[in-house]
């Protein structure tokens, strides 16, 4: 019988991870690469145990993160070049190679990817194909329901088991003696103080999770439309509405952000418009601003990528794109901020805490370790918790070494 999660187990299927005959003859001689990332390192080192036995040092000419790999096999430098990050998945769920910590390994590749440039990345036909498979997966109405089906509805037990009580699946805020349900419900808090919300007025959030922003700003008097497309979130959110007796304030709705034509006070979005896919950036910020009344102000929390980095991120598909979130794109904050200003929307009061979003997937990865130690998880596979546990050390390394970040902006339409 098949467990549960497969489907993001099985996400490579119409991708390249560098495995085949030819990739495993070539394998020793993408040796050289060593000697390419021993040049472009600008920050950082790898202490590498290679399979011939050797150690070598690669990199260190100046302060930076350190990691410790072990490379049982070459092969697995011949799926990072054919593949770049979903080559060094396969090559981790495969064990050819091993990390006492892969952390600082990904902080140090996010670290250096300027310098490192191509050659920690896919290139030739691995690149367009799986930018194609990729492509195939855009978030049109009906696809944009199965890509977060694909993700989210793996189960409000599954999500439960390792969440704080909030069930928040975004980046807390933390203050040194902060617990993570603390700095969950601090994150709502300061978002919502951005709105300048008042009894009685309307707020849209664009992505409502399982809830709990739409219950916070409900207690502040607030009537409140929560969208979402994953059914397993709507029905724990609206029984989490109805527990808290604020039916009457808050309608949750099985409902895409791009067919609902109404007017708000506010609009808050966190964390979601890294599943709306750069081709729908418009479509996405037109739903700002025409829901939006004159004078009205939007909240965002969104994750970015460097603008340095973003073309090349953009023109294949990377880990994340390929197993966890299909369709996902971080976002280009530049280019987002310019179509938002081309919509008469404002951006200001820019906040980043990336190294918040560090602690905060370094606890769910301590939590989701408990949860299975303890039987909760029994319904997935070895190989999907290991999937998942890559997920959270790869998405933390990221926001170690600095590459992707995340914040949050307010947007203020103008008076008509």
């Amino acid at each position: 019988m098949a467990s549960r999660g497969e489907h993001l187990v099985r996400g490579d299927r119409g991708f390249i991870t560098g495995h085949g005959l030819v990739g495993k003859l070539a394998a020793p001689a993408f040796k050289s690469m060593l000697d390419q990332w021993h040049d472009r390192l600008a920050v950082g080192g790898i202490d590498g145990h290679l399979p011939d036995g050797t150690r070598r040092r690669i990199g260190f000419h100046a302060p930076g993160p350190e990691a410790v790999v072990h490379l049982h096999s070459w092969t697995a430098l011949a799926r990072v070049a054919f593949s770049g990050s979903v080559g060094l998945y396969k090559a981790w769920e495969k064990g050819e190679w091993s990390a006492p910590d892969p952390v600082p390994l990904f902080a140090l590749f996010m670290a250096n990817a300027k310098t490192l440039g191509g050659t920690a990345r896919a290139k030739g036909p691995a690149r367009w194909l799986n930018a194609a498979a990729h492509a195939l997966r855009d978030n049109g109405l009906v696809k944009a329901r199965e890509n977060i089906a694909a993700h989210y509805d793996l189960g409000n037990d599954f999500y439960a088991a390792w969440l704080d009580p909030t069930m928040s699946y975004s980046s807390a805020r933390f203050d040194q003696s902060d617990d993570l349900e603390a700095a969950q419900l601090r994150k709502v808090d300061v978002l919502l103080d951005r709105l300048e919300l008042k009894p009685g007025d309307r707020l849209l959030e664009i992505g409502c999770g399982w809830g709990t922003l739409a219950i916070q700003a409900a207690k502040r008097g607030v009537n409140v439309v929560g969208l979402t497309l994953s059914s397993e979130q709507q029905r724990f959110a609206t029984e989490k509405v109805a527990s808290n007796k604020l039916g009457n304030l808050v309608e949750i709705r099985l409902q895409d952000y791009r067919q609902i034509s109404e007017q708000f006070d506010a609009i808050a979005s966190v964390e979601m418009v890294e599943a709306v896919g750069q081709r729908w950036w418009p479509a996405y910020l037109d739903a700002v601003a025409n829901n939006l009344k004159p004078g009205g102000r939007a909240a965002l929390q969104y994750i970015s990528i460097d603008h340095a980095l973003f073309a090349d991120y953009a023109a294949s598909a990377d880990f994340i794109q390929t197993y966890i979130f299909p369709g996902g794109m971080l976002i280009d904050e530049p280019t987002f901020a310019s179509l938002a200003v081309e919509r008469g929307l404002s951006w200001e009061g820019h906040e980043a805490f990336g190294l918040d979003y560090a602690r905060t997937l370094a606890t769910w990865r301590e939590r989701y370790d408990a949860a299975v130690a303890r039987g909760q998880l029994s319904d997935f596979s070895e190989r999907f918790h290991r999937l998942w546990r890559f997920y959270l050390m790869y998405c933390e390394g990221g926001f170690r070494g600095g590459g992707i970040d995340v914040a949050q902006i307010t947007m203020r339409k103008g008076a008509a």
